[in-house]
Formats: C-alpha cells, sequence, structure tokens
C-alpha cells in the first residue's frame, strides 16, 4: 500500500522532533503535528533548559539510559549546529549534616548510572568554587549544563525538513484510524486540516498525550495511563548572579526541587517548586517570593530582601500523584497496545529535554525493528 507519509509524529516538542530527526535519518519521509502556532511551545517552552547528567534516576530505568546518553549525544549536537549551549557544571548541595548521606546516596547512583568526572567535595571546597554558597558537603558533577532550547528545536526541525519532511504547525491531531492492511489515517484540524495516511505513528504530545491516544480508534482505554499535571513556578534575581555553578539541594518528592541556574543571558532564576493542578495554569503568585527566599537561603544565606520577581511557570506532565512514587518514562508499543506500528510516549518530563535524543533514537529503532 501507498502512503502519503512514512511517519508521523504528533507533538512538535524536543522529544516529537526528536523523534521526527530519528525517523528522517533512516530514509522515511516524515511529517509533524503540531496544534500550536509555533514548535516547542509547551512542555519544552517552560523549564530550566538544563542538561542533566543523568545522577539521580533508578539502576535499570529508561530515565538513566536516555538521559545519559540523551546528554552525550545532545552536547555533540549542539556543538555540531552552533547552538549556544554552557557546560557550567553542577553542585548538589548538602546544607547541613542531615543532608549529607542523602547526597551520598546520589553520588552511589550516578556512578551506577555512568555518570563521568563525578567529585565528592568538603564544605570549604564547594565554597572555594562559589563563594557565598552555604555547604556542608556537595557533590560535583562537571557534565551538567545549561542551552538554548528553542535554538535545538529549530535545528531539529531544519533536519527534518531537509531530508524531505515537514513539520506542520497550527494543525491539531483529530483522530489516527488503523488502516487493515497496515498503517493508520490521520484527520488533522487547523486551517491546514487533511486527511492522510501514515505507515508509522509516534504520539509526544506531553500534556495531552492521553487526550491523543483516546482518539486512535482501537488504542485501548486501559493502556493509557492517568496522567497529572505538576505545575512548578520560577522567580528571577534582581541583580548579579551569585554562582557560575548549577547549584541543587537534595531533591523533593517527586521532583528535583527548586534549584539555581545562572542562564544563557548571565542572569540567575531559581525554580521550580511542585504544585499539582487541574488545569493548565501558567500564573505566578508574587506571594510565593517569600517561601522561595526561605528555600534559597539554605544553599544562598546572601539572598537579599526583595530580590526575587515572578518569571515564569511550567507544568509537566507527570504520571503520579501528590504523595505517589514517581514512574520511569512510558514508551508504548504493540506489545501494550496491540497496534501495529504505534509508539505512545506518556509521561516525558524531566529529563526529557536532555533525554530527547536518545528518546527519538529508542523510538525509531524500535518502530523498524517491529
Amino acid at each position: 500500500m501507498s502512503f502519503d507519509f512514512d511517519a508521523t509524529v504528533v507533538g512538535a516538542g524536543a522529544v516529537g522532533l526528536a523523534c521526527g530527526r530519528a525517523l528522517a535519518k533512516r530514509g522515511l519521509i516524515v511529517l509533524v503535528l503540531e496544534q500550536a502556532p509555533h514548535i516547542g511551545q509547551g512542555v519544552s517552552s517552560r523549564n530550566s533548559e538544563v542538561i542533566h547528567g543523568g545522577l539521580y534516576y533508578p539502576t535499570g530505568s529508561l530515565k538513566a539510559r536516555f538521559c545519559v546518553e540523551g546528554r552525550r549525544a545532545l552536547y555533540d549536537f549542539l556543538e555540531s549546529r552552533k547552538v549556544d549551549y554552557r557546560k557550567c557544571g553542577k553542585l548538589v548541595v548538602a546544607t547541613e549534616e542531615a543532608e549529607v548521606a542523602r547526597i551520598e546516596a546520589i553520588f552511589r547512583q550516578a556512578t551506577i548510572n555512568g555518570v563521568e568526572g563525578l567529585a565528592h567535595l568538603t564544605g570549604a571546597e564547594a565554597r572555594a568554587l562559589e563563594p557565598g554558597l552555604n555547604a556542608h558537603a556537595a557533590i560535583l558533577s562537571p557534565e551538567s549544563g545549561v542551552f538554548d532550547s528553542h535554538g535545538y528545536m529549530s535545528a531539529l526541525e531544519g533536519e527534518i525538513e531537509d531530508a524531505g519532511g515537514s513539520v506542520v504547525v497550527a494543525t491539531p491531531f483529530e483522530r489516527a484510524e488503523p488502516l487493515p492492511g497496515g498503517g493508520f489515517t490521520i484527520t488533522a484540524g487547523g486551517e491546514g486540516g487533511a486527511t492522510l495516511t501514515t505507515r508509522l505513528l509516534v504520539t509526544a504530545a506531553g500534556l495531552q498525550a492521553q487526550s491523543v491516544a483516546a482518539r486512535i480508534d482501537g488504542y485501548p482505554a486501559e493502556h493509557i495511563p492517568v496522567g497529572h499535571f505538576g505545575k512548578g513556578v520560577y522567580f528571577r534575581l534582581t541583580g548579579k548572579a551569585p554562582f557560575e555553578r548549577l547549584i541543587y539541594p537534595p531533591p523533593i518528592a517527586g521532583a528535583l526541587g527548586t534549584h539555581y541556574r545562572q542562564d544563557l543571558g548571565g542572569q540567575a532564576v531559581f525554580g521550580p517548586d511542585l504544585q499539582f493542578v487541574e488545569t493548565e495554569d501558567y500564573s505566578v503568585d508574587p506571594a510565593k517570593a517569600e517561601v522561595f527566599a526561605g528555600y534559597i537561603r539554605r544553599f544562598w544565606p546572601g539572598l537579599p530582601d526583595g530580590a526575587l520577581s515572578p518569571d515564569y511557570a511550567g507544568i509537566r506532565p507527570k504520571l503520579h500523584g501528590a504523595g505517589e512514587t514517581q514512574p520511569d518514562f512510558q514508551l508504548y508499543g504493540s506489545e501494550v497496545h496491540g497496534l501495529d506500528g504505534l509508539m505512545a510516549l506518556f509521561g516525558i518530563e524531566s529529563p526529557g529535554l536532555t533525554s530527547s535524543l536518545a528518546i527519538g533514537e529508542a523510538v525509531a529503532a524500535r518502530l523498524l525493528d517491529d
């Protein structure tokens, strides 16, 4: 049977574009559908733009594997495509004796995960690197960094188009129907709405992952995991950035917690926190500045009064609720849902941005192996 496209990807965030690129690299003609008017306007545009080393994730998990593989590939990609980044390194800080055991556990897990260059630091050694830091002890991860996520996504889009594919924005996915001989008929909306056929289908729809899966005829409802919205807000510092490296206290339940970064423009940003919400609400309550200040002063006692201003908020597509264990990435192929030629992605939150190239390669390999 002849198809309009070899592969169609729903979602033009970092992961969807990386999947499209991986498929295009293998000679397939790829279409990426995006409901927003521009690429990368969802989860991919509302995060810390941090390149994670891969320290925290459980042994054998997809997060552990994809974060390390993806981070290595990402630095090479950014360098070769001249996308701005800074490998500044990260300090995971114990601000008191009671936190030392927690960061030691992170060091052991990071070593198992294959993270390179890790070092134990005393409080004095950490303060020598970052004067003004309150540190009883710390772990140095030199492979962590920050980068221009939008420049990265634009480069991915360019590679898809250079290979003969298309990235179409303002065109929401409406439904898909499996064809008797394999492949899918897809109905897309918007001004450029159309009905098309594709041999392979990837859903990488972030916060809409569950609703997209529910609009694929024959997709079993019991294999659509329950989704939750994990909101995090950020505050920006007025004044000179205090540290060169990323500063992370030990993680909070369900997330890595409020951390510090100096962005590529040289400004200091703190966040995110974590609050479970029911809707996509991107407001930032200025009153939270006081709570943020108290948390930040644990590792930076010198934070001036009144120096934090509301910046932005992001919402993460979580597969767990408050008080529940944070699960792994979910990449569902036909062995789960029974639909040949379909890969459905769920719960691609942090470290999804860092992991995106590795996720794309894994999705392409599984689809083409199938």
